[in-house]
């Protein structure tokens, strides 16, 4: 099985690109909407360590935010509770999977966390910052304050460009974009079966 995580700048359209390769994804910002939303465990976890901000279960979006928001350093703390419920889900996924040729894994803090194994093809999404932050503008939640928090918790953009096998511009145009990750997806499958 061969594992491709897709890396870049927060916007740069990486949630979008995964789903071009059509192929089983693992979706970490889903995994954690349903842990916040269905995990007893990891609520408890969370109420224990920021009990002025998370209220009751189900944990709402808007309570992380304002953790993070209220301090910077809140969002390892949050990264530490929620990151073992993350890691589980994937080896479920992993194992389910198994058999498939090609998963890709849409995960923010991929290299961050330290989740990258030797055989995994690390792809870079390259955009223009201009045409990612107009997008990121329209995000529900959206906030400058939140947006440069996640921005120093994760790499440089040139440390990202360095572990990639790849690099893959995104012009935010659907056509272009099929055929270019429909490019790339042969070139791996063919570079692992030469290999």
């Amino acid at each position: 099985m061969i594992k491709i995580s897709l890396v870049g700048d927060i916007g740069a359209g990486k949630t979008y690109v995964s789903k071009l390769f059509m192929t089983p994804c693992f979706s970490a910002d889903k995994v954690v909407a349903r842990i916040y939303k269905n995990n007893r465990k990891c609520y408890i976890a969370l109420k224990k360590k920021f009990p002025e901000f998370i209220k009751k279960f189900p944990i709402k979006k808007s309570e992380l935010l304002n953790i993070i928001k209220n301090k910077t350093s809140n969002l390892k703390e949050v990264g530490v509770i929620v990151h073992p419920f993350v890691r589980k889900e994937l080896k479920t996924f992993l194992s389910e999977n198994n058999n498939k040729k090609i998963v890709v894994l849409d995960i923010p803090l991929y290299l961050e966390n330290k989740m990258n194994k030797k055989d995994d093809i690390i792809i870079f999404l390259k955009t223009v910052k201009k045409e990612a932050d107009k997008r990121l503008k329209k995000r529900k939640n959206f906030s400058n304050k939140l947006l440069n928090i996640l921005r120093k918790s994760q790499l440089p953009l040139k440390q990202k460009i360095k572990k990639s096998k790849y690099i893959l511009v995104n012009n935010y145009d659907a056509a272009i974009m099929k055929k270019r990750v429909k490019i790339l997806k042969d070139k791996i499958l063919n570079d692992r079966s030469s290999s």
